[in-house]
């Protein structure tokens, strides 16, 4: 049985130079009760971690069913390789290209506002800001992830495609770069925060070395310090490319619903998560074909997401610098 401490004050003698040398410490039991905290604690998290497991493995058993029946009507050669993408037709096509291209699309946009923006706001919070800017800055940018995402759709169809027309002539009112550089500014809290973190977490010791060598602050923040955190950092990508991967509202209400196989992102296309938005009205029966469409969209939605999430662990493994 696990024994706690228990100091003492007591003496056992004279120690070298006649000096006085504490006794070992006692030993003694622990209490009931704080036995049965630790074991109420331990069952907690583990509840909590299996509860998590639970739910992936609910959300991939659901999918799963619910696709297969779509499979048994729709050949994965043809879902995977058709250039048209239209369920609810009176002659239905169902390949999936056009949904995952507006998908891409829309990603990479919100990545190219998202990414560098985000990378240097996490540089300078953590390297050039004083501390009480920093801590004002940091809650109040973090904000932005909290705005409803539909507040984000009506912003990029009312104002930001508006602005977008005077400098592009001839844009139509649904595209994908509106949407997209909304998307990015949603996201930049995510890369911001989360690459602070890993920023802050390189050892001082690596930066006073760089000082010691001659570098400024800027050229010890992009060639030692930004280096040693890339692990935590791409992690901070992956978990923002997921969450522009997953939007739904914002490209539901600004890119349009008409699927379209392009990756111009001046171009009108609707993503997966806009069709699955689209279908899930009740318009369609449940079981029919139709229906079923937006489960085997929801597959190619969590592979993609998956892949990211693969990726991430291993750029995380093959970057990461212990200290």
């Amino acid at each position: 049985m696990p024994q706690a401490y228990t100091p003492s004050t007591s003496v056992d003698g004279p120690g070298p130079g006649g000096t006085r040398v504490e006794a070992l410490p006692a030993l003694r039991p622990r209490s009931a009760l704080s036995r049965a905290l630790e074991w109420l604690v331990e069952s907690s998290l583990l509840l909590a971690a299996a509860f998590s497991v639970f739910v992936t493995a609910g959300i991939v058993y659901v999918l799963a069913t619910e696709s297969i029946p779509f499979f048994r009507h729709v050949s994965i050669w043809e879902f995977f390789t058709d250039r048209m993408w239209t369920p609810m037709f009176a002659e239905p096509r169902h390949g999936i290209l056009p949904l995952v291209a507006g998908t891409l699309t829309t990603t990479a946009v919100a990545l190219v506002v998202a990414m560098p923006v985000g990378t240097m706001i996490a540089i300078w919070l953590s390297e050039f800001a004083p501390s009480r800017v920093r801590e004002i800055v940091k809650p109040v940018m973090e904000m932005l992830a909290a705005v409803p995402t539909v507040v984000y759709g009506y912003f990029a169809v009312d104002f930001v495609t508006p602005a977008l027309q005077h400098l592009i002539p001839g844009l139509p009112t649904f595209n994908m770069l509106g949407p997209g550089i909304v998307m990015g500014v949603m996201i930049i809290p995510y890369v911001s925060s989360l690459s602070e973190d890993a920023i802050r977490a390189v050892p001082m010791l690596l930066r006073e070395g760089s000082y010691a060598m001659g570098a400024g602050r800027l050229t010890t923040a992009l060639r030692v310090v930004f280096p040693a955190a890339f692990s935590g950092i791409a992690a901070a990508y992956v978990l923002a490319i997921s969450r522009a991967v997953g939007e739904t509202m914002i490209v539901a209400i600004a890119a349009g619903q008409q699927p379209n196989l392009t990756f111009n992102p001046l171009d009108p296309a609707a993503t997966i998560t806009a069709f699955i938005v689209q279908v899930s009205l009740g318009d369609l029966p449940h079981g029919s074909v139709g229906y079923q469409s937006i489960f085997a969209a929801g597959v190619t939605l969590f592979v993609m997401t998956l892949g990211f999430n693969i990726i991430g662990a291993y750029l995380k493994r093959r970057y990461r610098q212990a200290y």
